[in-house]
């Protein structure tokens, strides 16, 4: 056979071939390299809609969500539908965040809004981001607080959980998702009907406990949970180093977290809070999920310990507060040591729950072995 036949062979081979391997990297990535997990920044500061586009910009070749949470934006109904086009344009999906529906400052009506934004983005709109850390709210006593008495530990959780699903089970009646950032009582958040909860990544607390918590009470609901990554420090605001936030948006993937969020708040430099160095981090994590699919929830809780139904233990530390309305109790620092002691032992793969009837069963199927408040932990 002459060259120039072998030739002509070679080349019609590779041609023919093209399509077949193009169809072939298509499904590979497609398939294997899509991650079932959002990954944004929340835009909080006060701004203008240039602020908005300008941050969407800079992130959407390494996001896939965008939440709008700066109430200056959402308060104007022209401004907010401009964002939210861009936001979609952009390819990212949109999650709004709202605060009270009857509050003087919308220039519209919300609900009308949430049918109309739902038929106009489709499934890029994820959901509704409404009341913000109602836990910690309560926690705190803040200005958001949802019980301000109560007669007892049952007293305050049927409060709170009365109260706060009147708010969530509204607002579902106009869209599929609602979500919230919280940094306790989480369980309760999830028996309020939330969608998803985001822990919030900050403040020095543990990460693996504040995992447990609030994955545990999305498992043992049947519901999605996330992380918000927030400030270091409670009277500092900046955020942790590009290398830090690295690893928490990697820990918060490998445990199984639906949603990733960076919080995005003040306006300290051209976009907020985060600098060239933040969004090198965001770009590193984004090329590492998409090679590493498999790694998303390669971290389960495999064990659980168990709380007494209503406990509204605060879990920062040994004295906090029970629903924010009663100090440690007896069994507060019990609680406390026994969480940390298997936190040493089981890490990541500890999660919190609570003995409560209707989720018993599932719990006794879902985990290796349960450990329980009025049992010895060694």
């Amino acid at each position: 056979m002459d060259l120039k036949r072998i030739l002509l062979i070679t080349t019609l081979i590779a041609v023919l071939s093209l399509p077949i391997i193009t169809a072939a990297n298509w499904w590979i990535k497609s398939t294997c390299s899509t991650p079932d997990v959002f990954v944004g920044v929340e835009f909080a500061y006060s701004g203008i809609l240039n602020d908005v586009k300008a941050l969407v910009d800079k992130v959407k070749d390494y996001t896939n969500l965008f939440v709008i949470g700066a109430i200056e934006i959402s308060f104007n109904q022209t401004v907010l539908n401009e964002a939210c086009d861009y936001v979609v344009d952009s390819g990212l999906h949109l999650i709004v965040f709202f605060t009270e529906s009857d509050n003087e400052n919308y220039q519209y009506k919300i609900f009308p809004w949430m049918i109309e934004a739902k038929e106009r983005y489709g499934d890029m709109l994820l959901g509704i981001y409404r009341y913000d850390e109602p836990g910690g709210n309560q926690l705190d006593l803040g200005d958001s607080l949802l019980v301000k008495n109560a007669t007892d530990y049952a007293s305050a959780a049927a409060n709170y959980i009365t109260w706060l699903s009147q708010i969530v089970n509204y607002y579902m009646n106009y869209t599929d998702t609602v979500i919230t950032a919280d940094y306790g009582l989480y369980w309760f958040d999830y028996k309020a009907n939330y969608s998803a909860v985001l822990t919030e990544f900050g403040w020095n607390h543990s990460r693996p406990l504040h995992i447990g918590l609030c994955r545990g009470a999305a498992e043992a609901h049947n519901r999605h949970w996330g992380t918000i990554i927030t400030w270091e420090y409670t009277d500092n605001q900046y955020i942790e180093s590009p290398e830090e936030l690295y690893d928490d948006l990697v820990l918060a993937y490998t445990n199984g977290a639906k949603y990733v969020v960076v919080f995005d708040y003040p306006k300290i430099g051209p976009y907020g809070i985060l600098t060239e160095g933040h969004f090198d981090a965001l770009k590193e994590f984004w090329s590492y999920i998409h090679k590493n699919p498999q790694d998303q929830g390669i971290t389960q809780g495999e064990v659980a310990y168990v709380l007494p139904k209503d406990y509204g233990f605060g879990f920062r530390y040994p004295e906090d507060k029970i629903w924010g309305l009663w100090e440690a109790d007896e069994l507060s620092h019990k609680v406390w040591n026994d969480v940390n002691a298997l936190l040493d032992q089981y890490g990541s793969q500890l999660d919190i729950v609570y003995d409560e009837p209707e989720v018993r069963d599932s719990l006794k199927n879902r985990y290796d072995k349960l450990f329980f408040w009025n049992e010895t932990i060694t």
